[in-house]
């Protein structure tokens, strides 16, 4: 595309693609089902291998399909490039371990997604990376958290599952202070409605599966990297030490023009390469169709969620209502001025057990284990999502007993509130 400045509803149909394609003339993004890919000779496939050019060398590495997909987020978050993967747990397992080795530490936001906690307090421990948990926004905990040892900020847009909003631009003045790069999941916020790159964020997460696909017809993840940290930093080893994988190669100083482009480059080459956690390309395809109507339905997801939120603030049977587009949300005003997307969550008077007979007894909502459907889902998250952790650490989370958590969907408003309200009469 030209250097034009187009806006987000343009990139989400452009972005990433020539028009028409070059090899076919087709319009639409063609889905590349192949598992390798030809050279031009024996050089060629050498400065391929040996990252002197690029190019498409295997399926695991690179795929013309997902190159779309990658461009196309790029460009609509405002980072310099992309690197799809086969999950959003995968995107985040993968971009931690791609900064950090064992001994090393990450200082974490504690209102994280179930799946995330876990990986952070278990999983990661397992090969020496710490994660040491802080109350979002309490940035005297982050101040004294951080340590020599520290290689990341890592915080959720919105915290998954009780909605607090973090300020991602103090985060980010944190991280920089001392010389760390902000890792942001933005999954509940897609770039139509926050880019947190624009704040200072350095790294950003979607699991793909959510609004960005927007059909819950697929599994997929996202890392894109803003381009602007600077990894010469000693104490970042793997960009400054040569990497026995690449011939020495030091991926901080020796890519020449693309040494800003270290971390995503350094997460395709020895991530996506040596370890394999691929999207395949007909996912991508996908994924490629719900970025379309990207702009769109985030808008009706917000605009539907705005008002469930203010039915169920005026219910007698609702005890409580956390929505950030609701009024008093300074966070969310600053953040999330166009639409604060469509998760609501509250908590029914009568606690757990009145909650998980709504849930069952609810129509319309889906109950499972998904967000960021066309479709309005519901889940009991204590009992599923979040079960894993203990009473403490949910409650450390923000998760009631009594919470349940609603992805408001894109059907009619009166007819979502009108499930509700049928289901609230039998509690």
């Amino acid at each position: 595309m030209s250097n034009r400045k187009y806006h987000l509803e343009t990139l989400a149909l452009h972005a990433g693609q020539e028009k028409p394609d070059s090899a076919t003339q087709s319009r639409a993004v063609p889905v590349y089902r192949t598992t390798a890919f030809n050279f031009r000779d024996s050089k060629h496939a050498a400065d391929l291998f040996g990252l002197r050019k690029s190019g498409n060398i295997y399926a695991r590495l690179m795929n013309p399909t997902n190159d779309v997909l990658e461009k196309r987020l790029a460009a609509l978050e405002g980072g310099a490039a992309a690197l799809t993967l086969s999950s959003g747990t995968a995107a985040i397992y993968f971009a931690i371990t791609n900064l950090a080795k064992a001994g090393d530490e990450i200082v974490s936001a504690n209102n994280l997604y179930g799946g995330t906690f876990t990986q952070f307090d278990a999983i990661l421990p397992q090969g020496g990376i710490t994660v040491r948990f802080t109350p979002v926004n309490d940035f005297a905990a982050v101040e004294a958290a951080i340590n020599e040892k520290t290689r990341a900020v890592y915080i959720e847009t919105v915290g998954n599952p009780a909605l607090e909003v973090a300020d991602i631009e103090t985060y980010a003045k944190v991280a920089h202070k001392h010389r760390l790069p902000l890792i942001v999941d933005a999954t509940f916020t897609p770039p139509t409605l926050l880019r947190p790159i624009e704040y200072g964020a350095d790294i950003v997460i979607h699991s793909l599966s959510k609004w960005i696909g927007g059909h819950g017809t697929g599994i997929g993840g996202v890392v894109i990297d803003a381009g602007k940290f600077d990894w010469t930093d000693p104490k970042f080893a793997l960009y400054n030490e040569p990497d026995r994988g690449y011939h020495g190669l030091r991926f901080a100083h020796d890519l020449g023009e693309l040494n800003s482009l270290a971390f995503i480059l350094r997460l395709r080459t020895v991530g996506l390469r040596n370890q394999g956690p691929t999207l395949a390309p007909d996912a991508a395809w996908i994924f490629l169709q719900g970025v379309e109507s990207l702009p769109l339905r985030m808008a009706k997801h917000s605009e539907n969620a705005l008002k469930v939120a203010q039915f169920l603030s005026k219910h007698p049977k609702v005890a409580w209502v956390r929505y950030p587009g609701l009024p008093g949300d300074a966070l969310a005003e600053k953040y999330l001025p166009d639409g604060a997307g469509g998760m609501v969550v509250f908590g029914v008077k009568g606690g757990s057990a009145e909650a998980v007979k709504l849930v069952d007894n609810i129509e319309l909502f889906s109950l499972l284990a998904n967000v960021g459907d066309a479709k309005s889902l519901i889940i009991h998250p204590a009992s599923t999502t979040h079960s894993q952790l203990s009473d403490e650490d949910q409650r450390k989370g923000g998760l009631q007993p009594e919470l349940i958590r609603l992805s408001i969907g894109l059907e009619h408003i009166d007819d979502i509130i009108g499930a509700l309200e049928d289901a609230l009469a039998l509690i």
